[in-house]
């Protein structure tokens, strides 16, 4: 097995990018809540050597080279033809994840740790799958949940059916953005039911409250209706003006689970509690996402496998701890839940149709 170093680089070092803890007030959040951040998970892995970072702004900047020491560029395509790194996480605001990603892809990275959501168009992300397959380049969405070992456990429960058959889920959450906050729980509820959402019934909140990131983004909550394979129902609770605490809800014949802040909660049908523990490691989310990179890679080093198709010879398919078609999936959803909203809640399939693949959902 292959232990090199890899070198790596972060576009975009704000709250998620770097923990910046002035662009984490700016947005109304506080970096310790953190599931991890791009900077510490590639710092603190001993395969990964990171060596520059780059952001448009240039307070952010300064901090972050204050902090650390690292170059730090303005322009990313300088970054990437300069440092020329192996893994870069882009971090950037959401509507920059094609352009940033597709640039890497082109430029030889070898992996893309994304942040969510995967772009603010299904044709962007469309355009950011094809590039990475052409190009061999390992793509991986952060839905960092999908890394979290409690989550994992509950999955394995849920699918040797600890809960019995599923009758019905709920995901709730509060102050809305179907875009930011939802595309986690619309993840989250693919992974642990193991199966895909197929359509959408949804009511956007009209509310209008002024989005954190800014004017130029718009990204409301709402509520409404998943429709997952095999007929299960998922209830979504997301007003913009909530301020409940966030959970998932599973319910099954034999038991319900419920997702929250703290951990998993799982009840039998008699009352009995059950705490699935939390994990004993110290690591973040983030941190096993970024060694489960480090590890895909290593495969692809030692047992490359050709693209099968039109791929010029020499190109392969990187071996995925995450494949990001899920997470397109997940973005497709957000937009079939703004159409159905169009429709007055009428249920939209997916896939969504073809003038909407290049709607824009201003998610910052």
């Amino acid at each position: 097995m292959n232990q090199s170093t890899y070198s790596a680089a972060v576009i975009g070092l704000g709250f998620i990018g770097a923990g910046d803890e002035i662009a984490g007030r700016e947005i109304g959040q506080n970096v310790a809540n953190l599931d991890g951040t791009h900077f510490d998970a590639l710092r603190k892995n001993d395969r990964i050597e990171l060596n520059a970072a780059s952001d448009r702004q240039a307070d952010r900047r300064d901090r972050f080279r204050q902090r650390t020491g690292l170059p730090v560029y303005d322009d990313w395509r300088e970054l990437l033809s300069e440092v020329r790194p192996e893994i870069v996480s882009v971090a950037a605001n959401s509507p920059s994840h094609a352009e940033i990603t597709i640039g890497c892809a082109r430029a030889g990275v070898k992996a893309v740790y994304c942040e969510k959501p995967i772009a603010t168009r299904i044709a962007d992300a469309e355009r950011m799958l094809a590039a990475c397959r052409e190009a061999g380049t390992l793509l991986v969405v952060n839905h960092n949940r999908r890394f979290n070992p409690t989550c994992r456990e509950l999955r394995d429960l849920v699918a040797a059916e600890a809960l019995g058959t599923l009758t019905s889920c709920n995901l709730q959450w509060a102050t809305g953005r179907l875009g930011n906050v939802g595309t986690h729980f619309f993840d989250l509820v693919e992974m642990l039911t193991g199966r895909e959402i197929e359509a959408v019934s949804g009511t956007l909140d009209t509310a209008g409250l002024p989005d954190c990131r800014g004017g130029e983004f718009r990204d409301p909550g709402g509520w409404g209706l998943l429709r997952l394979s095999g007929g299960l129902i998922v209830t979504v609770d997301a007003g913009e003006q909530a301020r409940i605490p966030a959970t998932v809800t599973l319910n099954g014949t034999a038991g319900r689970a419920i997702v929250g802040s703290d951990g998993v909660l799982i009840l039998s049908p008699d009352g009995v509690e059950r705490q699935l523990p939390s994990p004993a490691s110290a690591a973040t989310s983030m941190d096993r996402a970024v060694s489960e990179i480090v590890a895909a890679l290593d495969v692809r080093s030692d047992r490359l496998q050709p693209v099968k198709g039109p791929a010029e010879a020499g190109h392969y398919e990187p071996v995925s701890p995450y494949p990001p078609e899920i997470a397109l999936r997940v973005f497709e959803a957000i937009v079939a839940f703004h159409v159905s909203s169009d429709l007055y809640g009428g249920w939209v399939s997916l896939p969504v149709d073809d003038v909407d693949r290049t709607r824009e959902i201003r998610i910052g």
